[in-house]
């Protein structure tokens, strides 16, 4: 499987199902998607093998965690060359509380979803990410007062 064209509805229906519930037993997942199980666990190898499974997880609860405090953290610098980008990189994967980092297009460079206890625990992560990361232009932090949706799951595109 190169790309998602080559998945049928079949195996979209195994992925929906797989998203909602890992921990499900091949049968049901077959039952659920109309397969014996045997077809089923083939589709779900070749969907494992081909990398469009990547992994499977257990999705925690941060606030049961008492990790109530989500922060966006929005970066910009006036460096981008490799040696920058490398620091960044090995900056950014030393502080475990940093749960997303995507590099982006437009007026911010890089976007951060942290996940914290409260402002004093985020404030901690701040001044480890400006000592680990050299040359930042702007850092600018929004604190997310309510997750309004939150979902891992992929659709099919249209």
């Amino acid at each position: 499987m190169a790309d998602f064209s080559q998945l049928d509805t079949i195996d979209w229906a195994i992925l929906g199902v797989l998203q909602h519930n890992a921990a499900l037993p091949v049968h049901e997942v077959g039952e659920r998607v109309g397969l014996s199980s045997n077809a089923c666990w083939r589709r779900i190898k070749r969907l494992d093998d081909s990398g469009v499974i990547a992994r499977r997880v257990a999705l925690l609860d941060p606030e049961k965690l008492g990790l109530a405090t989500t922060v966006f953290v929005a970066i910009r610098t006036q460096r981008h060359d490799p040696d920058w980008l490398a620091a960044f990189s090995k900056g950014i994967e030393q502080i475990d509380e940093i749960s997303e980092c995507h590099r982006m297009a437009g007026d911010v460079d890089y976007l951060l979803k942290i996940v914290v206890r409260d402002i004093a625990h985020y404030d901690r992560i701040y001044r480890r990410l400006i000592a680990a990361v050299p040359d930042l232009a702007d850092v600018s932090s929004s604190f997310s007062m309510e997750k309004m949706k939150a979902t891992t799951a992929l659709t099919r595109p249209a």
